[in-house]
């Protein structure tokens, strides 16, 4: 129960208590959840039957560095090769073109032989991994095989390549100092001794060093180790298909579309404008939640509620009454304002009359007021009666037989009993279209009227339009202190509830706590007319049994005096079978 005796403020929560009022917000979007979850799985019954029929070979190849000695420790691998290079040429199209030769594919299918190879490196390392996609188990493991023996053939070739142009290089510096030399050598032989032969004989030396020089490099080269490398593991024939299998592919897509659908949950609860959970009620209005009522099954019942076949919308009731009964900011007082956001009025109409059944219910003298000067029909929809207690309001001749209603403003003294079955009684001031509706409200018979709650053991409850589309209820506040806000949290707006609480305490009132309710029968949410009002109701099945017609009031402006008004007295309308009209 929620303790409504301690100033309005938002209550502390601790972090599973969040965690898990979060967690049903989302759950409030199960649409958005459910088409997550629908994409997902339709994705992995993609990847389940894209997966069926491919089958992955791998092989592995270890790249060698040219050496004259394998075993010198000195050479570093990864300085002498760029694996990254070597990758990107593993790639190549001219890899790709010699395994075709190799496999004797055509040139419309080249393009579908290059895109099914994958060469990856493993960090680390100095081996490159082919892998190949096919179709068929054979032809994966054939075209790996060939790719691979492609991209070790066309390095060979490069590295003989790179080693004959070196040794030609060399060769053809050492040739021109190779004949110098072979010159020398025969002038030398035709010298008589002496100091010119011995010069010879020096540069003889000399160029017989640089020649060596050139021989040495163009046997190292020729020494070298070209093996560009060797293959590890060649593929073969693999088994079973690439993919994770039609369940695997399904649990998985489902658990992706449900984290989709969380995350478009939560971004359309990020940005949803209305109020996510009656935590977030009472942090607008700064005033507990004090109810929420179920919702009506049979499409809109008797205004009074005491007395059904469902307990559970009566007990509600007197549940919200024990709260306020409890408050100290109303025990003060016991003047209650009744109003709604903005739209329809019907629920708070409803909630003002049971309200007010539960308080007579424990004994107080109740007095319901309804301050609806522009739409009133309590009093053709509740079972009434004329008499009641004397009041200040019953002014001789007003309520004598053949005198009008419309004689004076409202109040005009007229007070009707409304009886509540096992619930008791109470007095209801109806409303009545009035010339100037907020004179009405803020004339002192009205505030005299307000101030019967003074009175020991009773109660008054005010029923207004709504307090965002009409003044009305602004100009009662600073008499009847304490307001209930009664709303469909998914037709009001946070802003709005906030709007609601700095016009109230502008006003000199206070918000004593909020009624939720479900949309009205016939409502959907987003549906509402040019004026901002709920839309009304769809017109009834045709095979539906027609309703009577309902009594309507007739404006004082146009009433004769001999003509019936609705809810003077005369009329009784049986309790259970009436129910609430649009407001």
């Amino acid at each position: 129960m929620i303790e409504t005796n301690r100033p309005a403020a938002a209550p502390a929560e601790d972090e599973p208590d969040l965690l898990r009022d979060q967690f049903r917000q989302l759950l409030r979007y199960r649409r958005l959840i459910g088409a997550g979850i629908a994409v997902g799985l339709l994705g992995g019954v993609y990847l389940g039957i894209s997966t069926a029929d491919t089958y992955v070979a791998t092989a592995d190849v270890v790249l060698r560095a040219p050496t004259d000695d394998p075993f010198n420790p000195s050479l570093a691998p990864d300085k002498a090769i760029n694996i990254g290079s070597e990758r990107q040429v593993a790639l190549s199209s001219s890899i790709a073109n010699e395994a075709a030769k190799k496999l004797g594919v055509s040139a419309k299918d080249f393009r579908a032989l290059r895109g099914g190879l994958q060469v990856t490196n493993p960090p680390q390392t100095m081996v490159l991994r082919f892998t190949y996609t096919a179709s068929s188990p054979k032809e994966a493991a054939k075209r790996a095989n060939a790719m691979t023996d492609a991209y070790l053939l066309k390095r060979q070739e490069s590295l003989d390549a790179t080693r004959d142009k070196m040794v030609k290089g060399y060769q053809e510096q050492r040739d021109p100092v190779a004949k110098q030399l072979d010159e020398l050598s025969k002038d030398i032989a035709r010298m008589p001794a002496g100091a010119p032969r011995d010069t010879a004989t020096s540069t003889k030396t000399d160029l017989q060093s640089e020649v060596g020089g050139y021989n040495g490099k163009i046997t190292k080269l020729q020494a070298l180790d070209m093996t560009p490398g060797r293959v590890t593991s060649a593929a073969t024939a693999p088994t079973s298909t690439d993919g994770p299998g039609i369940v695997m592919s399904l649990a998985l897509g489902a658990a992706v579309g449900l984290a989709l659908g969380l995350l478009a949950a939560w971004v359309r609860l990020v940005f949803d404008p209305a109020p996510r959970s009656e935590g977030d009620v009472a942090r607008a209005l700064r005033a507990p939640v004090l109810g929420y009522l179920p919702r009506d099954k049979t499409g809109g019942g008797p205004l009074l509620a005491a007395g059904e076949a469902d307990p559970r919308l009566a007990e509600e009731y007197r549940s919200v009454a024990f709260r306020l009964a409890y408050d100290a900011r109303f025990a003060d007082r016991r003047r209650l304002l009744v109003v709604a956001p903005r739209g329809s009025s019907e629920t708070a109409a409803a909630v003002a009359v049971n309200l007010a059944a539960s308080f007579s219910e424990t004994g107080k003298d109740v007095l319901l007021i309804e301050a609806d000067l522009r739409t009133p029909v309590l009093a053709s929809q509740l079972p009434t009666d004329a008499g009641g207690r004397p009041r200040w309001s019953q002014t001789p001749g007003n309520t004598s037989a053949g005198g009008r209603h419309g004689d004076s403003e409202w109040p005009d003294g007229r007070q009707l009993v409304v009886d509540a079955g096992e619930s008791g009684s109470f007095d209801l001031i109806p409303g009545e279209r009035a010339r100037n509706v907020p004179r009405a409200l803020t004339s002192a018979r009205a505030t005299r009227l307000i101030s019967e709650a003074d009175s020991p053991n009773s109660t008054v409850v005010v029923l207004a339009p709504p307090v965002l589309s009409y003044a009305d209820a602004l100009a009662l506040v600073d008499r009847v202190d304490g307001v209930l806000v009664v709303c469909d949290p998914r037709a009001v707006h946070r802003t709005d509830l906030s709007r609601i609480r700095e016009l109230i305490s502008g006003a000199g009132g206070t918000v004593l706590g909020a009624v939720l309710h479900a949309p009205l029968p016939g409502e959907k949410r987003g549906r509402k007319g040019k004026d901002g009002s709920p839309a009304a109701p769809e017109a009834p099945d045709a095979a539906a049994k027609p309703r009577p017609p309902q009594p309507q009031p007739i404006p004082y402006e146009v009433a004769e005096a001999e003509q019936h008004i609705p809810g003077d007295g005369t009329d009784t309308v049986a309790l259970r079978t009436v129910r609430t009209g649009r407001r």
